[in-house]
């Protein structure tokens, strides 16, 4: 099946520099930093990254983040778990946003 993401492309990530090494270089010194164990455990830190890509709908993310947290012990379970931990924020904030609409509502209609 052929598709707009070629998941082939997410093991050419690491050639993003190609194109602008100092940036490059920069960003993978800030995401390498930020993965370290810190007051967060590296397992931790995956299961949110996890979360995050299917919030931002990262095919690349969700794909590296699977293989992530799998290979820091995470079961099915807890990677579903983060999954609708992120679904249930990403709707909180959809939702939230509503009281926007209903004040611009409120104020047009009165």
């Amino acid at each position: 099946m052929k598709t707009y993401y070629n998941p082939e492309d997410l093991k050419k990530f690491g050639n993003i520099g190609e194109f602008q090494k100092k940036l490059a270089d920069k960003f993978f010194d800030y995401y390498g930093e930020t993965f370290k164990e810190g007051a967060l455990t590296a397992r931790e830190k995956s299961l949110i990254a996890l979360a995050v890509a299917h919030t931002i709908q990262c095919p690349y993310c969700i794909d590296a983040y699977t293989v992530d947290t799998m290979e820091k012990g995470c079961d099915e379970q807890q990677m579903m778990e983060a999954v609708h931990v992120a679904a249930a924020i990403r709707s909180g904030a959809s939702l939230v946003h509503g009281v926007q609409m209903m004040n611009k509502y409120k104020e047009l209609s009165m």
